[in-house]
C-alpha cells in the first residue's frame, strides 16, 4: 500500500480510502467491523463517511454509518487513522435532517457535533461539503439549467464556517465533493481573499464510464492548484465488475433499490461497460480491479474510495493497488471511450 499527500494538506492517505455508505443499511455492525478490520490490515489508513448515510437515506437510518464507524473507533489508535466525513448540502427531501439542510455556519456547526457525537472522537481529519448549496446538476444530472437556480449561501460565508471548525481543533482539513471547477475556484478565491483555509480535496464520481473530470476541466484545476481529486463510485454501482452482464439480476444495490442507478440506464452505458469488461477479461484482469486501478492512475488521485458489501468484494477490490499499468492498457481504454464517450455523468 502507498502513501500519497492528500493535496496541498500535510495528512497522508493510504491509496485505497475504505468508503462506508452500505454500513447500516447493507451492512450490520458486525459486518462493517470484519471490512474495517480487514481493510486496515492491509494498510488503509483512511475511511469515509457522511453525516446522511448510509443509503438510501432515511430518517429511521441517518446518522447510523456513522456510529458504526464510531463503535470500532473507540478501540483504534485514532492517530494513525484518517477519519473523513461530510456535512449533507441543500436538500428538500431530508426535512428530517435539522428542517431541510444547509450549507451555513448554523447548520455546519450543528452538523460537526452531531458527528463527532456519532464518531466518538474529538477531531475529523477531512471535512467537505457533500453538494453545494447552490443548484447544480448532479447525480447523474447531465445539463446545466439557469432556471433552476436558487437563493444560496454565500461561498464566502461557508468557507468561513468551515475554517471556525479549523481553528477550533476540530476539524484538520476542509474539502468539497460532488463540485464543480467553478465551484473550486470559488473556494479557493475565497481562501485567498479572506486569508481562510485552502481547501484540500473534492471527491466527485469518477470511473470508466464517467471521465467528466477530464474532460470538464476539474483536472487541471486539481492538477495546477495542488487539489486532490477523490474518486468515488470507482465500480459505477457495480457495473463495472460485469456482474449484470452475466446475471441481469444479481444481488446489488441496483436490484435492492429500484431506480437508485438510473444513470447506468442511458444510451451507451450498456456497450462501454461490455467493452471494459471484455477488456479487462483479455488481459487477464478482474474487470473490478481494473476499472479501480484506472483511477489509482493518476498523480492528483491520491486516494480512490472503494464500497463493498461483502469482505469477499473487499478482499478482490484492495487488490487493485497490485494491477500494472500499462500505456498499452490505457490506450485500449482510450479507444473504448472515444466510441463509447464518458455514458454517464
Amino acid at each position: 500500500m502507498q502513501y500519497n499527500p492528500l493535496g496541498n494538506s500535510q495528512i497522508q492517505v493510504s491509496e485505497i480510502c475504505l468508503g462506508t455508505m452500505t454500513f447500516g443499511e447493507q451492512n450490520t455492525q458486525h459486518e462493517a467491523n470484519q471490512q474495517l478490520d480487514y481493510a486496515v490490515a492491509q494498510g488503509v489508513n483512511f475511511i469515509d463517511t457522511a453525516e446522511m448515510y448510509p443509503v438510501p437515506p432515511r430518517a429511521e437510518t441517518q446518522g447510523r454509518t456513522e456510529e458504526m464507524i464510531g463503535n470500532w473507533l473507540v478501540n483504534q489508535p485514532r492517530e494513525k487513522l484518517i477519519i473523513a466525513s461530510k456535512v449533507t448540502g441543500r436538500s428538500v427531501n431530508m426535512d428530517y435532517l435539522r428542517d431541510g439542510p444547509r450549507v451555513n455556519r448554523q447548520h455546519i456547526q450543528q452538523a460537526i457535533e452531531g458527528s463527532l457525537k456519532r464518531l466518538k472522537t474529538d477531531y475529523i481529519d477531512l471535512y467537505q461539503v457533500h453538494w453545494p448549496d447552490r443548484y447544480v446538476p448532479k447525480f447523474g444530472q447531465r445539463y446545466y439549467d439557469s432556471s433552476q437556480n436558487w437563493p444560496d449561501e454565500p461561498i464566502e460565508e461557508q468557507l468561513t464556517a468551515l475554517a471556525e471548525l479549523v481553528e477550533a481543533g476540530k476539524v484538520r482539513a476542509i474539502g468539497l465533493s460532488n463540485e464543480t471547477p467553478w465551484g473550486v475556484m470559488r473556494f479557493l478565491n475565497a481562501a485567498e481573499k479572506l486569508n481562510l483555509p485552502v481547501i484540500t480535496s473534492v471527491q466527485n464520481a469518477y470511473h470508466l464510464m464517467n471521465r467528466q473530470a477530464e474532460t470538464g476541466g476539474l483536472l487541471e484545476v486539481c492538477d495546477r492548484e495542488n487539489i486532490a481529486l477523490l474518486p468515488y463510485s470507482p465500480l459505477a454501482f457495480g457495473h463495472l465488475t460485469g456482474k449484470y452482464l452475466d446475471n441481469p439480476n444479481a444481488d446489488g444495490r441496483i436490484k435492492q433499490f429500484p431506480g437508485f442507478g438510473k444513470r447506468y440506464e442511458k444510451t451507451n452505458a450498456a456497450e462501454a461497460t461490455k467493452a471494459y469488461v471484455s477488456l479487462a477479461r483479455e488481459w487477464g484482469l478482474s474487470p473490478a480491479q481494473m476499472a479501480i486501478a484506472f483511477t489509482i492512475r493518476l498523480p492528483q488521485t491520491p486516494s480512490t474510495i472503494i464500497g463493498a458489501t461483502s469482505l469477499d468484494q473487499l478482499q478482490e477490490n484492495i487488490a487493485a493497488i497490485d494491477v500494472n499499468w500499462t500505456a498499452e492498457l490505457q490506450a485500449q481504454i482510450d479507444a473504448i471511450d472515444a466510441r463509447y464517450p464518458s455514458p454517464t455523468v
